[in-house]
């Protein structure tokens, strides 16, 4: 449509010029004394149309030919940009390829190319960026090579160079990165430690902080850590879950007096006092390290009354948990025992406990009545050694030494 309009257009045009042309009678008559010159109008009109072209053109190619060393000075920086531009794609492919020595030689050249466009007066605008990631990329190819000292003169001009905050982040990140490679997790959190409040919330920056307070034995920075991840889902469920358990173990296992442990467990959050496995494992320290055992059944009250869900080998850590402070047990905790014996009395482990417990409280014979039943249907090896341990004993209180004897062969596998 557009097309047919300018045709229409150039009809219209042509059609008034020659009318214009072929009825103008006008002349124009130049005297040069002692001449004459007489011209028609529409000559006239041609030779200055033709004059105006002509020094249109003549000016085009004077200015043309005036700018031909600007045109080759800008040829020449666009060369160098794009040589530039091209050492730095060659040196993230050389990274990934794993071509390490490569891969640094190409930021260095992309280095140079920035540094001579930087003396002719010619710097890009996105200089100071691109020298910050040149000197990163060849800072990764010498922690590859294993060159320390390349390393850290990359990094420390990257960090001097970076002007914009997200590489500079980016540059602190890479670096805890490096330090967690050469096994320095101090280090590491010192580099982290250089993030802003919000970088040091992202995802990588805090599981590059998981992995060196861990390796650091940190274990409550590593726990808040785990806990931070969770929450801005890093893991699936299930492993946050055993990650968090892992850790609070570890936090656990670094107390060394029972007073130390509850500052521990204090530190714990209530979801994960009612693990089981850190629960249990809280209970069984407590008591190696000589701490209350009412203090420990406490904390076993909430895995207690989820037994009933718990898996066998949880549940025979949770009974040799509560087996070791039965010298304590008060009525509250023996109801609850018997309460759980009756409600499952085929429950081996249960017989197991309440027997210890009527034992404990010098009831021989529900003691010997529920440890025989146990001790026919036990599947853990400890506990069936303790239960006919038991039975040996209490039939040496009865002067059975055949019984005794008896349990005694049974205990020893026999």
């Amino acid at each position: 449509m557009r097309a047919a309009l300018w045709l229409l257009a150039l009809f219209g045009i042509a059609a008034a010029v020659a009318l214009f042309a072929g009825n103008n009678q006008g002349t124009v008559t130049v005297f040069w004394p002692p001449y004459r010159i007489d011209l028609s109008l529409n000559l006239v009109l041609l030779l200055l149309l033709g004059a105006f072209l002509f020094i249109h053109a003549v000016l085009g190619a004077l200015a043309a030919l005036f700018d031909l060393p600007r045109q080759a000075l800008r040829w020449r920086i666009q060369q160098k940009e794009r040589a530039m531009h091209g050492a730095m794609l060659d040196t993230l492919s050389h990274l990934v390829a794993g071509r390490f020595t490569r891969a640094r030689k190409s930021a260095e050249a992309a280095l140079a190319q920035e540094q001579s466009l930087a003396d002719a007066g010619h710097r890009p605008p996105s200089g100071p960026q691109l020298r910050t990631l040149a000197h990163l990329l060849a800072a990764e190819g010498a922690q590859a090579l294993q060159d320390r000292a390349g390393r850290e003169e990359h990094l420390k001009l990257a960090l001097e160079q970076a002007n914009a905050q997200e590489t500079r982040e980016g540059a602190l990140m890479r670096a805890a990165r490096w330090s967690l490679e050469d096994r320095e997790p101090q280090a590491a959190l010192g580099w982290l430690k250089g993030l802003p409040q919000g970088a040091a919330r992202r995802t990588l920056a805090l599981r590059t902080r998981l992995k060196a307070s861990r390796l650091a034995g940190q274990s409550g920075e590593a726990l808040e850590t785990a806990r931070l991840l969770a929450k801005h889902h890093a893991f699936s469920p299930a492993a946050a879950q055993s990650l968090v358990r892992g850790l609070a173990i570890d936090l656990l296992n670094g107390a060394y007096d029972a007073a130390q442990l509850q500052r521990a467990w204090a530190m714990l959050e209530p979801a994960e006092r009612m693990l089981p496995e850190v629960a249990i494992h809280g209970a069984q320290r407590l008591a190696l390290l000589g701490g209350d055992a009412g203090l420990a059944r406490e904390w076993l009250l909430p895995v207690w009354e989820m037994h009933a869900t718990l898996g066998d080998s949880l549940k025979v850590k949770l009974v040799r948990a509560l087996e070791e402070g039965l010298e304590s047990i008060d009525a509250a905790w023996l109801a609850r025992i018997e309460a759980a014996q009756r409600a499952s009395p085929r429950d081996a482990t249960l017989q197991y406990l309440a027997g210890m417990a009527c034992m404990r409280r010098q009831l021989w014979g529900k003691a010997q009545q529920l440890l025989t039943q146990a001790a026919l249907g036990l599947q853990d090896v400890q506990l069936h050694r303790n239960a006919w341990r038991s039975l040996a004993a209490l039939a040496d209180r009865r002067d059975d030494t055949a019984g005794s004897a008896l349990a005694w062969k049974r205990a020893a596998g026999g």
